[in-house]
């Protein structure tokens, strides 16, 4: 039906209503009041958003009104695609707006909301599902079906398919929402066994067996595209290859990293990663950079580099965190979550080249050809008619077709980079999502502790301490209660369990990097809170949501590892790492009861990469787990040492007295700075060097590399 001149006029007009006064947009929602970025981006949609809350869900009971939940985050590429296309135009708001309370929510604020709607996608659509995800739900929140990016076509007739049933089919709807809910209540929780699992080296090596069966050894990951970086596989990779000496499982490592590293998902100009490869060769990568995944992956090149020394994975760090602090670093010593994929509307410009532009900025003709043939740089574009840049694997090759020392070809790439860097500073850039989240602030310090750990570096460390700081003063609230996120000078959002777990590791870290015993009681702060909100006492596994959070229609488990840990293997992990420093029974036998009902999962699977953080557990289990306790005067030299070395099966603890800790007590000598080695706290002869030290780990049958 065709609309007439006037009624067109007539509606414009009730749109402009919706104003502020004296505002420059014509539209704005309910989401101005908020602090996300991308809520924020959507503020001024026609559509009549709504943040994830009670107050929508009571508007749309009193309204009788389906719920369209749209979820997405600031870096989303196809989110700002389906913005452009559908939420901006004002024919599919008005259809919006007149049969359903829209809803928006940040998937990375609420990722408790997004894994019900994810879960509903998976289970009521034919379709993937991804982000934008778009889901339909009854006024109570309970779902009818979910989808993700659709171009405006689609979406206006599956917007009228949801009026029709809700104006005709009512009770169909209302009968499937509650079949789809119980599904979604019984997806993602533990299964009870029947028996106790032993843990063995035996069965862990069948285990890899299936592990390295899914890794491409000629490019790194897994095989197939895309390629995630999923770093928590690899550093149980490493962790298994200083146990055994499987040299398989190591070379899964160094593949991984190396094509990673010369591949177009890291940033050879300004550092860091991309969040993943769109081919099967790391070289075109999804353009949107993650917090979370620099974090990750600057501990595995820094454990990298602690086993092989291999020049570039220190390169790699270093270049990574002169990124995270350049770019993603607050003045208060928080980082923020992502940078956009996108600049000026178009994916991947603000990373992409010319040659032409290349030959102009170098404007030494010897210098460009060496540069785009050491980074593929065509004249026709390797990507899209433009140029991603990415390394050739061969320096030697390199060097060698173009007469020049490796030496020289070095300075000469290095003078080539800082030119193209200094002139992509100049380029409108992506977006930043500026809000500042609790777990990957904690993954980052983390990061930083391992980069401290493997080179030694004080700044590294005072970093780290910054952030614990911020996290203590901004995120901490009264009785050990954390806060989620952190925009605009308030912390908002009860957190989640990953919040807890990867603060609760991280403050370990800190502990074992200063012996400060304020960051040991902080932890076992955060792990009591969570025992006592988050725990089901029937299982014995975590909640997402802690029980202070307003009900969902589920509340859910999360399990399996992804491109982060599952927050239940992470804080099983923590509390087995805690429970060793403390010589806490509840803390180790919750870890090794979590353990029990999730290993039959993945020692059955072909795909045990998907609980990667477990095996790693497991690992912790199967062999020996090792106190270290350094105690007296000069300590921290010796510390310091142990540090520097990679010993996954460690725990480090001490001072200059024995302080409050079960483990440290009668081990004082007067005067003297001794090392015991312990397991259970059961210790062999106390020692002086951190050779001697080793050699006791060693002599124990497992290997340190």
């Amino acid at each position: 039906m065709k609309t007439s001149p006037l009624l067109s006029a007539c509606l414009l007009f009730l749109w402009a209503c919706n104003a502020q006064p004296g505002s420059e947009h014509p539209y704005t929602n309910a989401l101005i009041n908020e602090s996300s970025p991308y809520l924020l981006q959507h503020a001024h949609n026609p559509v009549d958003w709504h943040p994830w809350g009670e107050a929508a869900l009571k508007k749309a009971q009193e309204e009788d009104k389906l719920l369209l939940i749209s979820i997405g985050y600031a870096a989303c590429h196809w989110c700002h695609v389906m913005e452009e296309e559908s939420f901006e135009d004002t024919t599919i708001a008005r259809i919006m707006n007149e049969n359903f309370i829209p809803i928006k929510v940040d998937r990375e604020e609420r990722p408790d909301v997004d894994d019900v709607y994810m879960t509903a996608c998976q289970m009521a659509s034919e379709g993937g599902c991804g982000w934008p995800l778009n889901a339909f739900a009854m006024p109570d929140g309970r779902p009818v079906w979910a989808g993700t990016y659709y171009p405006k076509g689609q979406w206006r007739d599956i917007l009228n398919y949801f009026i029709g049933l809700h104006e005709k089919d009512w009770e169909k709807l209302d009968a499937y929402a509650d079949r789809l809910t119980e599904g979604i209540q019984l997806t993602g929780l533990p299964r009870p066994v029947d028996r106790e699992e032993l843990f063995t080296a035996e069965q862990l090596a069948q285990v890899m067996e299936n592990y390295l069966s899914t890794i491409d050894f000629q490019k790194g990951g897994r095989m197939g595209a895309p390629k995630f970086p999923t770093p928590n596989n690899y550093e149980f990779l490493l962790q298994y290859f200083h146990l055994t000496g499987n040299e398989k499982a190591l070379q899964a490592v160094t593949v991984t990293l190396d094509n990673m590293a010369n591949g177009g998902i890291y940033d050879h100009l300004g550092g860091g990663f991309a969040r993943y490869s769109t081919d099967a060769e790391w070289k075109v990568p999804h353009f949107e950079k993650m917090l979370y995944d620099n974090a990750q992956l600057v501990s595995l090149y820094s454990e990298a580099w602690q086993v092989t020394k291999k020049e570039r994975y220190q390169e790699v760090v270093f270049q990574t965190l002169e990124f995270i602090e350049r770019e993603m670093t607050s003045p208060e010593g928080g980082f923020y979550s992502s940078l956009d994929a996108d600049s000026e509307g178009e994916e991947g410009k603000f990373y992409t080249w010319q040659k032409t532009e290349i030959d102009s900025i170098l404007a030494d003709e010897r210098l460009s050809t060496v540069f785009c043939d050491f980074y593929q740089v065509k004249k026709a574009g390797n990507w899209e008619r433009t140029n991603v840049l990415y390394r050739r694997e061969n320096v030697e090759k390199t060097s060698a077709e173009h007469n020049l020392p490796q030496n020289e070809l070095t300075q000469m790439i290095a003078q080539a980079r800082q030119k193209l860097f200094d002139a992509r500073t100049q380029r409108v850039r992506p977006g930043l999502d500026d809000k500042m989240l609790t777990c990957w602030n904690a993954l980052m310090l983390q990061g930083y502790l391992d980069a401290y750990r493997a080179f030694e570096k004080p700044a590294f460390l005072a970093k780290a301490l910054k952030n614990g700081g911020f996290l203590v003063e901004k995120m901490l609230k009264d009785g050990n209660r954390l806060d989620r996120n952190y925009k605009d000078g308030r912390s908002s959002i009860n957190a989640f369990l990953d919040d807890y777990a990867f603060t609760l590791h991280a403050f370990l870290s800190l502990y074992e990097a200063t012996f400060d015993e304020q960051w040991l009681q902080r932890a076992e702060g955060l792990a009591q809170f969570a025992l006592a909100h988050f725990q089901d006492q029937e299982s014995g596994f975590f909640f997402y949501p802690s029980d202070l959070d307003p009900p969902l229609i589920a509340r859910k488990m999360d399990l399996e590892d992804n491109v982060i840990p599952a927050s239940n293997s992470a804080m099983a992990r923590a509390l087995h790492r805690l429970g060793t420093v403390l010589y806490n029974k509840e803390y180790l036998e919750t870890a090794t009861h979590m353990l029990q009902s999730m290993a039959p999962r993945f020692t059955a699977t072909a795909q045990p990469h998907f609980f990667s953080n477990w095996c790693a557990l497991y690992a912790d289990q199967a062999f020996p787990y090792y106190e270290i306790a350094i105690v007296g005067p000069d300590y921290q030299k010796l510390r310091d040492e142990l540090l520097g070395r990679y010993l996954p099966n460690t725990v480090l603890l001490g001072g200059a007295g024995e302080g409050g800790m079960e483990l440290l007590k009668g081990k004082l000598q007067e005067g003297e700075t001794f090392i015991y080695v312990c397991k259970q706290n059961v210790c062999k002869l106390p020692v002086q060097e951190v050779e001697a030290a080793v050699s006791l780990i060693r002599d124990s049958g497992f290997g340190i590399r």
